[in-house]
């Protein structure tokens, strides 16, 4: 497997340190509505430190005498941070919550009432605030300007190395469960096989940002050659005004949210997703997925896993853009402070990744 991660950008590799944990990793949920303030779930704004989402509902179950699954939070946040999310119990909890929640690691900032509980997936994003020690000046400035080129022209959306495992190979697991045509028993095969899915997002995406940069960075002879494609693919390509080429049949969405279509006029898609109207998606290969179509089918199928149904497939975006990145640099002790918002499963370090161009794990 080539652990080598494509990068979109041609820069130099930048210096500095990073380490998630709760003194330099913090990240707070933005929800996907305003609450209603009335109605029968509680909805809990929640501080919490050195503690996973999984934990924190372990730690409501028991304080409020609920069922886990009565626990509603619309994603899952890291142990090693400082996180803010929101959570939903049914509001009869409550007395109890209030008698028995007595753990440090938890805060409650606000409380508020809704008519609906929160399901997964029930937010627009997440803002990061991240500490980069032994950084020096001229790649603290560099680091800043790129950043905020970035916000304009994009990056890729690789899934980032937290989702593979502790050894960054529980995808291995995952296709062997996925394999085995059996039905997933419990959490952890879902994510075992939930990392295989990504996995094989990862590496398509890996493989049309190399195919982006052979043809920006090449005369089109050459890159025709190089890629074996007609030279007049790809001067059609060479047209298109962004890095991310789209190909025939490519599957798209409007950004940040909507309904699929597919790429049918490659110029007009290009200018919709020059302008962030649009954004192509990968393949997150499962049951009922939608499937690229004609040249983009080609490109996806060697990353397709038709054995793979034991999940929903899904469609998953291949580019995304930061947003209100700001940075704050301290000379005296060389730290960095990087604040920004990324859309809603995009990963912190993937973003931090593309500018530094190296692994962070």
């Amino acid at each position: 497997m080539n652990h080598i991660k494509q990068y979109a950008y041609g820069h130099k590799p930048l210096s500095f340190d990073f380490q998630q944990t709760i003194e330099r990793f913090f990240v707070e949920e933005v929800p996907l509505y305003a609450f209603t303030q009335n109605g029968n779930y509680l909805i809990l704004k929640i501080k919490k430190t050195d503690m996973s989402t999984s934990k924190l509902t372990t730690v409501l179950a028991k304080a409020t005498e609920l069922s886990e699954r009565d626990i509603g939070y619309a994603g899952l946040k890291d142990k090693n941070a400082t996180t803010i999310q929101y959570i939903s119990i049914p509001k009869q909890a409550e007395k109890l919550l209030n008698k028995n929640l007595t753990t440090e690691r938890v805060e409650i900032l606000e409380r508020t009432y809704n008519k609906a509980p929160i399901k997964i997936g029930h937010l627009k994003g997440n803002r990061f605030s991240i500490l980069l020690h032994r950084i020096n000046p001229s790649d603290a400035k560099f680091f800043n300007t790129t950043a905020k080129m970035m916000q304009t022209k994009g990056i890729p959306n690789y899934y980032g190395y937290q989702r593979f495992g502790e050894d960054s190979k529980s995808y291995l697991q995952g296709k062997e469960i996925a394999h085995s045509g059996k039905r997933l028993k419990g959490s952890r095969e879902k994510l075992l096989v939930a990392a295989y899915q990504s996995h094989l997002f990862n590496k398509w995406l890996g493989m049309r940002v190399k195919l982006s940069n052979t043809i920006t960075s090449h005369p089109p002879a050459v890159a025709a050659k190089k890629l074996q494609y007609p030279e007049a693919l790809i001067k059609a390509l060479v047209k298109q005004p962004q890095f991310f080429k789209l190909f025939l049949g490519d599957v798209t969405m409007p950004y940040p949210h909507g309904k699929t279509g597919f790429v049918k006029d490659m110029l007009l898609s290009a200018k919709m997703f020059e302008t962030k109207k649009l954004s192509p998606t990968g393949l997150l290969c499962g049951a009922n997925a939608i499937r690229a179509k004609s040249d983009a089918y080609h490109l996806e199928e060697p990353f397709d896993d038709t054995e793979l149904t034991s999940l929903r497939g899904d469609r998953r975006f291949a580019w995304i853009w930061p947003q209100d990145v700001k940075t704050v640099y301290d000379k005296e002790k060389k730290v960095l402070k990087v604040d920004f918002y990324l859309p809603k499963g995009a990963y912190a370090t993937t973003f931090l990744e593309e500018i530094g161009k190296f692994p962070l794990k």
